[in-house]
């Protein structure tokens, strides 16, 4: 009898051992549940737009524009958070630096956006690795306000309807990109990110498919924004001809350095309470 108990006794000590390993993880930090885990983001870089008034990179003339980003990561599962940001961007371009010089379009354009999506990180949050790279996607929308310069002031195309279409200025956009963060301190990282936002609209630039009937254009300035070739000695072009290309919708590139700030969730918080007040 005393030999079953002393048996009983040692599977009870072995279990324990095994519930407190289970709640620690390779790194010998204590298990924390990752759902509900929330973080800060925000981010700052360039910009870069590729559409119908780029024909490929131009060093002369990259058109790059500031990116700002500030957001929010909510955690789902050891790998896998939800996100969702708001940002504002500025892009341009001029065709004097493409081949389609003759037509001389261009424009620049402020614009934000918001975006929800998913992130999928390399290595398991309760690692805490130093350095995790990820994944990450997601849909949103952006607001288009394309203008263009005429006699030192800047107009806004899209209510002039430069190709004689109204457009719509609140088109979807599809996000897709790459990123890598390194671990500074228990609560701060800091990285680097390269996205890709697809635009499901052609009219980012304000130019998408063929000149205008001039004679249906709301007034002079619509005109003249709608066809400069004029203003560079070039012949006007006719009602019909390539003014941009449908086939392919425009797109903005962001390169940033990010910093993500960890809060927590309220276990942790009520960890933290504990420290801060000790009872005596």
């Amino acid at each position: 009898m005393k030999r079953n108990y002393t048996l009983l006794w040692a599977l009870l000590m072995l279990s324990g051992v095994n519930v407190s390993a289970q709640k620690r993880n390779l790194s010998g930090h204590k298990y924390i549940n990752p759902f509900g885990v929330l973080s800060l983001t925000g981010g700052l870089g360039i910009a870069y737009y590729t559409g119908d008034l780029r024909d490929g990179v131009n060093m002369k003339h990259l058109g790059l524009g500031p990116s700002i980003s500030l957001g929010a990561l909510y955690r789902l599962t050891e790998h896998v958070s939800a996100r969702g940001e708001l940002r504002f961007y500025q892009v341009s371009a001029d065709q004097k630096y493409s081949k389609n010089y003759q037509n001389n379009l261009s424009f620049r354009t402020r614009n934000p956006d918001l975006n929800i999506g998913i992130q999928a990180e390399l290595f398991s949050f309760n690692n805490q690795p130093k350095v995790n790279p990820y994944l990450f996607g997601g849909l949103g929308f952006t607001l288009l306000n394309p203008k263009a310069k005429l006699d030192n002031q800047w107009y806004k195309l899209a209510p002039l309807r430069t190709e004689g279409v109204k457009y719509s200025r609140l088109p979807l956009v599809f996000t897709a990109g790459i990123g890598v963060s390194v671990k500074t301190t228990n609560r701060l990282s800091l990285g680097a990110e390269l996205c890709n936002n697809f635009v499901n609209s052609d009219y980012l630039d304000d130019v998408s498919t063929v000149y205008p009937n001039p004679d249906l254009l709301p007034g002079d300035l619509a005109r003249r924004l709608s066809d400069r070739a004029p203003e560079i000695g070039e012949q006007p072009r006719q009602p019909g001809w390539n003014r941009g290309s449908a086939k392919n919708k425009d797109s903005y590139l962001f390169l940033q350095m990010r910093a993500t700030y960890l809060i927590g969730n309220r276990q942790q918080a009520l960890e933290r309470k504990k420290t801060r007040c000790p009872k005596f």
